[in-house]
């Protein structure tokens, strides 16, 4: 605390300790905040496709067999064969391509959130038609909105993988009746995937055999080891390919934001080091007859340099304990209460989500704390070399 002659001094410190309070709380909200829609797309992609995607070399004629095969590598904890391909779906109202994929509906459910996400109609509604009645398709809810269908509706889709005839290749074509919509909350997947059954598949795109498998494993972070495993069974006739390779340039932009972000704001925390560094050089100013003194009463530089390092060290961490404190809080209010909104339509998600990680809250405190204690280096140096005669002889 300064004289009241002084008390520029004091106004610094609180401005100092304010700015580190800012920058802190910032901090952590702001990766709170990063972390949180990181984890939610990672949760809805994770729940649109599956973990690991399995290739045989020479094709797989008998996917029950692969899949009890499968199901048997530790941490396999669903496995369900797929038939990928393109198609042009057509209604009375408009058309678009989409992305064709063959199921087994008893076993899609161990792999995907498909049949969770169901806003309407069934997935079972696949396994087994009325006799007479056109095969049935899912449809994303914004593709079905697009199309203007609701299930019962009766749809068109055309593949390339055409009859030949004599005017040439026609593309296949087939009336189908939507059996269900979707919505797995991506808008990749909401509109642009049709789902229908692995028999209609096959007849729709001239495939005799199921193209690939598909993994659920009970902890997404060990898909790379066991992709890798899977990959060396039978002689290397596994192709492997998981989740995090397949959405690797995605998750990269997003870590590559964070960091952006946290940098940005950090500067904030720098900016308040540099006020900590005038306020001391004033104090050591203001101080010069004191530290004179001390020293002509025999007290050490390591002495004088310890003084003022605990003055900017105290500033930073009352800064730090406080922002921290109270970003944590904000970002726990704005999860739990949902404060912040946003459109559902645009962004799939009613509300932004912040999740608080115990690294990064560390990180960041430690980080806080750091600066500041750099920040008291040069101004207690140049106290401890403070020459005692000079400061008394002009003090």
């Amino acid at each position: 605390m300064a004289r009241r002659k002084q008390a520029f001094i004091s106004v610094i410190s609180l401005i100092s300790t304010l700015g580190v309070i800012v920058g802190v709380m910032a901090l952590v909200v702001a990766l709170a905040l990063m972390t949180g829609l990181q984890g939610e797309l990672r949760d809805r992609l994770l729940g649109s496709t599956a973990h690991i995607f399995v290739w045989k070399i020479g094709g797989i004629r008998d996917y029950r067999a692969e899949v009890e095969k499968l199901l048997k590598v530790p941490h396999v904890v669903g496995a369900a064969p797929a038939i990928l391909g393109k198609a042009l779906v057509q209604s009375g109202r408009d058309n678009g391509f989409i992305q064709l994929k063959g199921i087994d509906p008893a076993l899609e459910r161990a792999v995907t959130d498909v049949g969770k996400a169901m806003r309407a109609g069934s997935l079972a509604a696949l396994e087994a038609p009325p006799d007479e009645a056109p095969p049935g398709i899912l449809l994303g809810s914004d593709l079905a909105a697009r199309l203007g269908v609701r299930p019962g509706d009766s749809v068109t889709v055309l593949t390339p993988n055409g009859t030949l005839s004599p005017m040439g290749l026609l593309p296949r074509s087939r009336r189908m009746q939507v059996a269900g919509i979707f919505s797995l909350g991506l808008y990749e997947f909401d509109s642009a995937y049709g789902f229908v059954s692995l028999e209609v598949a096959r007849r729709l795109l001239g495939d005799d055999e199921v193209m690939l498998v598909e993994l659920r494993v009970d902890d997404i972070y060990r898909a790379p080891a066991i992709a890798a495993q899977i990959s060396g069974m039978e002689d290397g006739k596994y192709i492997t390919e998981h989740w995090a390779t397949m959405n690797r340039s995605l998750f990269s932009a997003l870590w590559l934001e964070k960091m952006a972000i946290s940098i940005t704001i950090g500067l904030i925390v720098i900016v308040a080091a540099l006020n900590i560094v005038a306020s001391l050089i004033l104090l050591v100013m203001e101080k010069n007859r004191d530290i004179a003194i001390l020293k002509t009463m025999g007290a050490s530089r390591r002495s004088i340099m310890a003084v003022f390092m605990l003055q900017g060290l105290i500033i930073g961490l009352i800064g730090t304990t406080v922002g921290a404190a109270g970003g944590y809080t904000l970002s726990y209010v704005l999860d739990k209460y949902k404060l912040v909104r946003v459109p559902s339509d645009v962004y799939q998600i009613s509300h932004v989500p912040f999740v608080v990680q115990p690294q990064d809250f560390a990180v960041v405190i430690l980080s806080a704390l750091l600066i500041c204690f750099v920040a008291t280096l040069y101004p207690s140096r140049q106290a401890s070399r403070l020459d005692p005669a000079e400061a008394l002889r002009y003090g």
